[in-house]
């Protein structure tokens, strides 16, 4: 076994019970009990033995919270527009494919390439629903860097999120990718949203088939909040 396999055993974070998609996103509640979104990286703070895994969840930070202080983008009937400046700047750090292939699991090796792009797709649409409007709940948190753990092409960055209230353990597991650093799941006070999100899948293939689990991820994909957006 390599280095690189041990420690992605050594550190492989708890799942949680299995239940609905719809309870899938459960991790996403915990952080935004304070006012911040798990998939939003948002905050700012200190950091300790900073390196580029680092730097890389820093640069996405501070992006992030530049549009959400962008006060011409808060006017009325920018909403949509800051939405997709928001989802451009995730994207670019979040590595979708990798997060999807590992939240579906061995069945991913069934799929064909037009199947792998639909589920992709799906899956980034159903976590930038869940985070598009939980954003806007941001209230200068703060993001403290407690360390970064590199194994091979693997990072670790371990960060802090701390309101006046509270302190939530936030970690980054990232993949190296052509000199760049792409997040593939978030672990939140040690759960992790892939293996989450693999529970949920598991379950349905086991009980039901692979098409009725696209069909439930495309249901929640679609889905549009009720909630009147904040300008």
């Amino acid at each position: 076994m390599n280095k690189a396999v041990l420690w992605r055993a050594r550190n492989r974070p708890r799942s949680v019970p299995r239940g609905r998609i719809v309870r899938a996103v459960w991790p996403l509640r915990i952080v935004t009990s304070v006012g911040v979104a798990v998939i939003v990286l948002v905050g700012g703070g200190t950091a300790v033995g900073a390196g580029a895994a680092t730097e890389a969840v820093r640069s996405t930070i501070n992006e992030v919270v530049r549009i959400l202080q962008d006060k011409e983008l808060k006017k009325p009937g920018r909403s949509e527009e800051r939405r997709r400046q928001l989802e451009k700047v995730i994207g670019d750090r979040f590595n979708y494919d990798e997060m999807a292939k590992r939240s579906l699991g061995s069945h991913w090796n069934k799929l064909t390439d037009q199947e792998r792009r639909e589920f992709v797709d799906l899956f980034k649409r159903l976590l930038s629903n869940s985070y598009a409007d939980k954003i806007e709940g941001y209230s200068g948190e703060q993001v403290h860097y407690l360390s970064e753990r590199l194994e091979g092409k693997y990072a670790e960055v371990r960060t802090k999120v701390a309101s006046e209230k509270t302190e939530i353990p936030l970690d980054y597991r990232l993949l190296s990718n052509s000199d760049d650093w792409r997040v593939y799941d978030v672990i939140v006070d040690g759960v992790s949203l892939v293996n989450n999100y693999r529970g949920q899948f598991t379950k349905i293939l086991r009980e039901s088939s692979y098409a009725d689990l696209v069909e439930k991820l495309r249901e929640k994909a679609e889905k549009k909040s009720d909630k009147p957006k904040t300008p």
